[in-house]
């Protein structure tokens, strides 16, 4: 009779395979509820010393704490300088002098007439006041000038004018640069910390599948070696986690030092990437091409500057024409006849440079290597700047694709794990399957999240590449 049994068994089991296997292929296979895992490392990080909730709040830190953007405002000062210093050369220029004199050698007798007669004529003048009392003198002197004729300095001047106009453009582009490099930053720790979570799932998964396996394996159904499997798993994703909490600390730390903040900072859930690219929007306007671009207007303004800069070495040619006035007056201590001697002159002074030994010269092939460096630079600029527009907007294009084929890949390795771990359950498939399935799940999720974060830095960066930023 027991031989009967088992085969009735037997055919029962076979029918019972072969209804599930005409079960169609999309039919819903659910898993039994999943074990309850407890790990520390699947404890969420830290929050960051500082949180940053909305871009206002990150402009006012940039505009508070950037070195980078002071830097650049100095320049625009330093400039502002200059100009100053140029004007000088054109305006009248006014010194004072004081001059003290103290008589050390002499006495208190001085020669008569007739004994300075009796010398004769060629020793009288040189005795003439020797033995007299000593004589301090005191002498007062004021000259002014006034250049009426100076090309070079008035042509400096101007060119000094425009170097500011570069300057403010230069710090006009530090502006969308700045912008542009904590926006990438700011995504950037938006996209670790979802990496982050995402290695904490995969490791609390990866920890449920090894309870799993140590269950089957206590009740006789699989081997030693698919708990090893499922434990190779399980360190697999805990390194992941440790080096994604690590890409998370440095990703806040990179914008903490881009804030000018010397810690960590994080951002608020509630930040929306959408209105992060609308901010940016409406904090940076599209120029209308790339010639209006900050970078390039004041590349093509420095060369400006680098030509007149040849021009002032021209003008160093030419003759100046001052005019200058000379105030003296000149007292005698003790005064012997309570007498002083005052003078006030005016003239007119005409200068013509006729040889310096070369340096006008020198100066004029200095400049014309500047200028000649200034226009390359220009050009280099300019090339980047349509290239790097080229690329950002064809990124946007890029990224719109790789986040539709990681989000179809996600689904698959998602489904594809569900479906492994069901068959496991049931008996069929191995723990390998069952491990790799995890994996690629793991790897698909984290794509999925970088693509998307990717195809939002690309807007910003389409947007920021073309504009100015006058906040």
């Amino acid at each position: 009779m027991r031989p009967s049994w088992i085969l009735l068994a037997s055919s029962l089991c076979l029918v019972t395979r072969g209804a599930l296997a005409q079960q169609p292929s999309d039919a819903p296979v659910s898993l039994p509820p999943a074990p309850t895992v407890d790990d520390p490392m699947l404890a969420p990080m830290p929050p960051a010393q500082h949180v940053i909730a909305t871009w206002e709040e990150t402009l006012d830190l940039i505009r508070n704490r950037s070195t980078d953007l002071k830097t650049a405002y100095d320049e625009v000062l330093r400039a502002e300088g200059q100009v100053r210093t140029a004007l000088a050369a054109m305006l009248p220029t006014i010194n004072g002098t004081g001059t003290y004199s103290h008589q050390v050698a002499g006495s208190s007798t001085a020669l008569t007439a007739a004994q300075l007669t009796a010398l004769g004529p060629t020793l009288g003048p040189l005795f003439n006041g020797l033995g007299a009392a000593p004589i301090d003198q005191v002498t007062l002197a004021a000259q002014g000038t006034q250049p009426v004729l100076a090309l070079e300095a008035w042509h400096n001047w101007k060119t000094t004018k425009i170097n500011v106009d570069a300057a403010r453009l230069s710090y006009e582009d530090m502006k969308r640069t700045i912008a542009l490099a904590v926006a990438n930053d700011l995504i950037a720790v938006i996209t670790a910390e979802r990496v982050a979570e995402l290695n904490r799932v995969g490791t609390r998964n990866a920890l449920e599948r090894l309870d799993l396996a140590r269950r089957k394996n206590a009740l006789g159904a699989s081997s030693r070696l698919d708990v090893i499997r499922a434990q190779q798993d399980v360190e697999a994703s805990r390194a992941a986690l440790v080096t994604g909490d690590e890409s998370l600390r440095e990703a806040r730390e990179a914008l903490g030092l881009a804030l000018g903040l010397p810690m960590q900072v994080g951002v608020t859930k509630e930040l929306n990437l959408d209105g992060l690219v609308k901010d940016a929007l409406d904090t940076c306007k599209v120029a209308a091409s790339v010639e209006d671009r900050a970078d390039v207007a004041a590349a093509r303004t420095k060369l400006l500057v680098a030509k007149r800069k040849v021009d002032d070495v021209y003008y160093l040619f030419l003759p100046t024409l001052n005019a200058q006035t000379n105030a003296t007056y000149q007292t005698a201590i003790p005064a012997s006849d309570g007498t002083a001697v005052s003078s006030w002159n005016i003239e007119g002074v005409l200068t013509v440079p006729l040889w310096d030994g070369g340096v006008r010269y020198g100066s004029l092939r200095q400049m014309r290597a500047l200028e000649d460096e200034a226009r390359q630079t220009l050009e280099s600029t300019r090339r980047q700047a349509v290239v790097q527009v080229e690329q950002a907007r064809r990124s946007v294009t890029v990224a719109e694709n790789a986040s539709l084929v990681a989000k179809n890949a996600q689904i698959l390795a998602a489904e594809n794990d569900r479906l492994t771990r069901v068959g496991y359950v049931e008996g069929q498939g191995t723990s390998l399957e069952l491990v790799t399935a995890a994996s690629a799940l793991r790897e698909a999720d984290i794509t999925l999240a970088l693509r998307q974060f990717d195809l939002v830095k690309a807007r910003v960066t389409a947007i920021l590449s073309l504009a100015n930023c006058p906040w």
